[in-house]
C-alpha cells in the first residue's frame, strides 16, 4: 500500500472510531485500538503489524511519554519515588505469580508459562499516560504515582525478561543482569535529579545563539532522541528516556514548544494505539479451550495489577489505592515485545501468543473505563 494511503487508512480509521466512541460517551482511545482490530488481520486485513506502521507506533509512544514528562516536575516525582517503587514491585510480582499459576494449572510447560507470565508483568506506561492525559488527570497525586510506577515497572519487566530468556537459552548471565540494574537505576537517578537544572542552563544559552526557526523545539527533540537512545544502551525501554527528557524540560520549555510537541503527538499516537489492535488475530482464538484460557488469564492479569499495585499504594488511602490499581492495569508495548521474543525463540506457541495478545488488548480496552470509575469514586468521596 502506498505510504499516503497507509497513513490515511490508519489515521483516518482511528480518528473516525475515536469520534464515534466519544459520541457514545465512551473513551476515544478504545475506538482507536478497535480501529486496529478492524483494519488488521482479524477482520479486513488491510494493514499488517509490520514495517512503517510499527515504526510510527514506536515513535508515537516516545512522543507521548515525552509530552507527559513535560507536564511533570522532577521534584514532584522524587517525593513519591519510594511509594511508586513499592507499587511497581507489588504489581510485577503479583501479576507474574497469578499468570504463572493459571498456566501451571492449565498444564502449560514451565518455560512457556514463565515467558507468558513475564510478558504480562509490566504495565504499559504509554497507555496509562494517554488515558490520564486525555481525562485531564495528570495533576493528581495518584496519577503521578501511576506514571512513576509505570516507568519503574518497565525496568522491572525487562529485568524479568532477561532472567526468563536466559533460562530458555540454558544460561543466565547474572553479571549482565546486575549491570543492567545498576546502569538503568543510575541513569534514571542522574537525569531525574539533575536533568532539570542542567536544561535550565543549557537550553536558553544554546537557543539564544541559534538562528534556525523553532530552535528551542529542535533542541528539545534532540534531547528526546538522545535520552531515548541512552536508555536503550542502559538496557531499558526507549520510552523511559523519552519520559525523562520531557521531565528535564518541564520547567524550561515554553508554550510554543509544548504546542508543537502536542501537535506531533496527536499525529503519531493513533499509530501506537492502532498498532496494539493490529496484533490481534481473532481467528487464532477459535477453540473453546483457548477462549477459556484467555478469559482466566485476563482475570489473573487484572487482579495481579489492581491487587498488587493497590496494596503498594494503600498507605495513601483506600480511594487513592483504587485509582492507582486501576491506572496500572493496561498492558501494551512491553507485553508485545516479550511475547514476540518468546515466539521467535520457539518458546511460546502460536496459539498461546494469540492468547497473550488478546489479554493485553482487552486490558487496554478495560483500563479507560476502570480509571474513569476509580477517579469518579475518589471525587465523590471527597465531595461527600
Amino acid at each position: 500500500m502506498p505510504l499516503p494511503l497507509l497513513m490515511l487508512v490508519v489515521f483516518g480509521t482511528a480518528k473516525l472510531l475515536a469520534e464515534l466512541f466519544e459520541h457514545l460517551n465512551q473513551p476515544g482511545i478504545v475506538g482507536e485500538i478497535i480501529a486496529g482490530i478492524v483494519i488488521g488481520p482479524s477482520l479486513l486485513a488491510w494493514v499488517r503489524p509490520e514495517g512503517v506502521v510499527l515504526s510510527l507506533a514506536d515513535l508515537g509512544v516516545m512522543f507521548l511519554l515525552f509530552r507527559v514528562g513535560l507536564e511533570i516536575k522532577s521534584s514532584e516525582l522524587v517525593k513519591i519515588g519510594a511509594r511508586a517503587a513499592l507499587v511497581a514491585a507489588g504489581g510485577v510480582t503479583l501479576s507474574f505469580a497469578f499468570a504463572w499459576a493459571v498456566l501451571w494449572f492449565w498444564n502449560i510447560r514451565s518455560i512457556e508459562a514463565a515467558f507468558v507470565a513475564a510478558s504480562l508483568a509490566a504495565t504499559s506506561a504509554g497507555l496509562s499516560a494517554e488515558i490520564l492525559s486525555r481525562r485531564g488527570l495528570l495533576d493528581r497525586r495518584a496519577s503521578r504515582v501511576i506514571l512513576a510506577a509505570a516507568v519503574i515497572d518497565d525496568v522491572c519487566g525487562l529485568l524479568v525478561l532477561s532472567v526468563v530468556s536466559g533460562i530458555a537459552r540454558g544460561t543466565v548471565n547474572w553479571v549482565e543482569i546486575l549491570s543492567t540494574v545498576v546502569f538503568s537505576c543510575a541513569f534514571i537517578a542522574i537525569v531525574g535529579a539533575w536533568g532539570t537544572r542542567a536544561m535550565q542552563h543549557v537550553i536558553p544559552r544554546l537557543g539564544a545563539g541559534m538562528r534556525a526557526a523553532e530552535a528551542e523545539f529542535a533542541l528539545s527533540i534532540v534531547l528526546l532522541f538522545a535520552l531515548a537512545l541512552l536508555s536503550t544502551y542502559t538496557g531499558i525501554a526507549a520510552i523511559v528516556g523519552a519520559f525523562l527528557a520531557g521531565m528535564a524540560l518541564a520547567e524550561t520549555a515554553g508554550p510554543r514548544v509544548r504546542t508543537l510537541v502536542h501537535g506531533a503527538t496527536e499525529l503519531l499516537v493513533p499509530f501506537f494505539l492502532v498498532g496494539i489492535g493490529l496484533r490481534v488475530d481473532i481467528r487464532a482464538l477459535t477453540s473453546p479451550a483457548m477462549i477459556a484460557l484467555a478469559a482466566v488469564l485476563l482475570c489473573a492479569a487484572l487482579a495481579g495489577k489492581a491487587g498488587g499495585c493497590g496494596l503498594g499504594a494503600l498507605p495513601l488511602g483506600a480511594r487513592e489505592a483504587l485509582c492507582v490499581g486501576a491506572g496500572m492495569i493496561p498492558r501494551g508495548e512491553v507485553t508485545m515485545v516479550v511475547a514476540q521474543l518468546g515466539l521467535t525463540m520457539g518458546v511460546i506457541r502460536t496459539g498461546i501468543f494469540a492468547v497473550v495478545v488478546a489479554v493485553a488488548v482487552v486490558t487496554a480496552l478495560v483500563s479507560p473505563i476502570a480509571i474513569r470509575i476509580a477517579f469518579r469514586l475518589r471525587t465523590e468521596s471527597k465531595l461527600g
